[in-house]
């Protein structure tokens, strides 16, 4: 086995853009010279689900007329199902044209003769309002966004109840303060979600051979998939630690009192994680002992630990390198319109590399924030030179000039220092 890291998002975050907490992870890894890969595993099931053989995959599930079950099922799905040859002939297409590789299709797909419409298009704004005549490529973009949708309609209520484009099995997440619904349903046999999951996840282990495996859970949309990636890693790979940290776990998981999690994660980190994957990285490699973990929650004889040592303090944000978006498909995400809006279209609309300009919050003050957690209390801005700096390096590295900052609340006085800094440049 070597000794590298695998950092990974599980399904679904957005399809438009990586979620940010992996590269970050690995850009301040690199700068410790530890070998990390990664993945976001929510782009990569839904291009398997969304292709030729995927989907094939999917009708088999379903009822077919004369099936017993055939009247249970709603009116819009028995439509999809009819329709099956038009969805499984123009799959590729749509993926491709989404993906930004097909691009003389938006007049086809515009015209509203090309791909077949269940009940997500009888809700379609006024397009020639939303996009005017000239706008060809994004109308384009929202109706074969709605195409997709469709699908997930029938996904939904004949394959696995719990899929959505970007959060998966939500509710079971939202009633994380009691573990029993989750555990429950993981004990149920696999989806077909999760199977392609759990391919995807056990070739890229075989193929890097991790010594630690870091699950980034952002959202409670991300949970479930994330225990069914660490319960298949235990159950496969026992030899491999498994740890969880992100947004979900720093909000929700800082009162852990059930040892049954730890059936599946060996280890989960709060706030910021580049000290402690270090730290885990370094007593896995038997150079520190286990009370010198910092944030991290444990097993110790049957009982649950926290550990945080006062030895080692956090990095400061000029020290943690740049995000490094290395081995995630780049080239691969989906350029989706959910909604007209062109504000919210932002949203899931082009792919954007993300930075922060400061950590924790400038103004600390709002009475609905939980002004009391370190990653909003803990405020710490970065220099506008070096911001630029990393601005640089990215558009150097992944050929995007795009940038999303993803602060808690980013501060008005370096955001003017950055803009006068990019004009200087």
């Amino acid at each position: 086995m070597s000794s590298s890291i695998y950092l990974l998002i599980p399904p679904f975050t957005q399809l438009n853009t990586p979620y940010p907490s992996t590269a970050y992870l690995k850009g301040f890894l690199n700068t410790k010279n530890i070998a990390s890969f990664q993945s976001d595993l929510g782009i990569e099931v839904t291009l398997k689900l969304f292709s030729s053989d995927g989907l094939k995959s999917v009708f088999n599930l379903c009822p077919r007329p004369g099936d017993e079950n055939w009247k249970e099922i709603s009116d819009n799905v028995k439509r999809i199902i009819y329709l099956k040859a038009e969805y499984l002939n123009t799959i590729e297409t749509v993926i491709a044209f989404l993906q930004g590789n097909c691009s003389t299709m938006a007049y086809q797909i515009s015209k509203r003769n090309f791909l077949p419409e269940a009940s997500r298009f009888s809700q379609l704004d006024d397009l020639n309002w939303a996009f005017g005549t000239m706008g060809i490529h994004d109308k384009a973009k929202h109706i074969a966004t709605l195409y997709l949708e469709d699908l997930s309609d029938l996904i939904k209520e004949c394959v696995d109840e719990h899929f959505g484009f970007s959060r998966y099995a939500e509710k079971l997440g939202r009633s994380a303060n009691a573990f029993d619904e989750l555990h429950d349903s993981l004990q149920m046999e696999y989806s077909l979600i999760d199977k392609l999951l759990i391919d995807i996840l056990q070739e890229r282990i075989l193929q890097h051979q991790p010594q630690l495996i870091a699950i980034s859970v952002p959202f409670p949309g991300n949970l479930f998939a994330a225990f069914r990636c660490a319960q298949f890693v235990k159950r496969t790979f026992p030899e491999i630690k498994v740890t969880m940290g992100g947004g979900f776990a720093n909000t929700e998981l800082r009162s852990l009192k059930d040892t049954r999690v730890f059936q599946y994660f060996d280890f989960i980190t709060l706030d910021d994680g580049e000290l402690p994957i270090e730290q885990l990285y370094q007593y896995i490699n038997g150079k520190i002992k286990i009370e010198n973990l910092k944030r991290t929650y444990t097993l110790i004889n049957e009982e649950i630990a926290y550990i945080n040592t006062t030895e080692c303090k956090d990095y400061k944000q000029a020290q943690v390198g740049t995000p490094d978006y290395t081995g995630l498909l780049l080239d691969q995400y989906i350029q989706a319109i959910e909604i007209v809006n062109p504000m919210h279209s932002l949203w899931s609309n082009g792919r954007w590399n993300k930075l922060t300009m400061a950590h924790g919050c400038y103004w600390g003050k709002c009475t609905f924030c939980d002004v009391s957690l370190d990653y909003i209390k803990l405020y710490e801005p970065i220099n506008a030179s070096i911001i630029c700096d990393r601005i640089e390096d990215l558009i150097n590295k992944t050929g995007e000039t795009g940038f999303h900052f993803v602060d808690e609340a980013a501060p008005p006085s370096l955001m003017g220092a950055l803009a006068i800094e990019i004009i200087r440049r």
